[in-house]
């Protein structure tokens, strides 16, 4: 005798009301009030990052019930990516509409763990919108893609405070997601799926024919 399914039970979840109360639905620039939109979200255990069109990064801590922000310098543009990290230290990038990247290595009170806000800044080689990023597990390696289809390898030493960037790819349509594992890199395009060998620095499509 077959044996009888379990029902399926449907939840419905609230918003997060204590996390949108904390970000401001508008802002003064000058005499201009300006709408604050929601760009971009990643979460893991530890956070909520939320991305917005001001430049500015919120990021909940779930633990303490706290929210701090995060900005660039300079020119107010929209975060278009975020993507957390969590290693010996917490770590989330962010990548712009401009194709500004930048890293930022958050503080722990945890012993033995970072005790100063750091920054780490992918110098100018992206010119277009950021829209994919990935970690390697140990947070040493970040990878940026565009919509130029331009792919960045940015290595981090935290230790010395020093990032080194520079171009390992690029496709011919935009960059739609990315994430690497034991030195492979998984890329996705608009018009193709690759596996990149970051090591022999070889590229090998999956599948055959482009996508429509």
């Amino acid at each position: 005798m077959a044996s009888v399914a379990s029902p399926v039970i449907f939840k419905e979840f609230c918003p997060l009301y204590y996390l949108l109360n904390a970000i401001p639905t508008k802002v003064q620039k000058g005499f201009r009030s300006i709408v604050v939109y929601l760009t971009a979200l990643d979460t893991n255990g530890d956070y909520i990052a939320v991305g917005s069109s001001i430049g500015m990064l919120y990021l909940y801590c779930r633990h303490l019930n706290q929210m701090k922000k995060y900005n660039f310098e300079g020119k107010c543009e929209s975060i278009t990516f975020v993507k957390l990290l969590s290693c010996f230290d917490d770590l989330v990038a962010v990548g712009t509409a401009s194709g500004r990247v930048a890293v930022f290595q958050l503080v722990s009170s945890l012993p033995g763990r970072n005790k100063q806000l750091r920054r780490f800044d992918v110098a100018g080689i992206h010119r277009s919108s950021i829209t994919a990023l990935a970690w390697s597990p140990n947070g040493m390696k970040l990878f940026s893609g565009d919509d130029k289809g331009k792919i960045v390898y940015s290595a981090l030493d935290l230790d010395q405070g020093v990032c080194n960037s520079s171009l390992v790819l690029e496709e011919p349509s935009s960059i739609v997601q990315l994430d690497y594992n034991q030195k492979v890199l998984l890329v996705s395009t608009l018009q193709r799926t690759i596996l990149f060998y970051t090591e022999e620095k070889s590229v090998k499509q999956v599948g055959t024919q482009p996508r429509k």
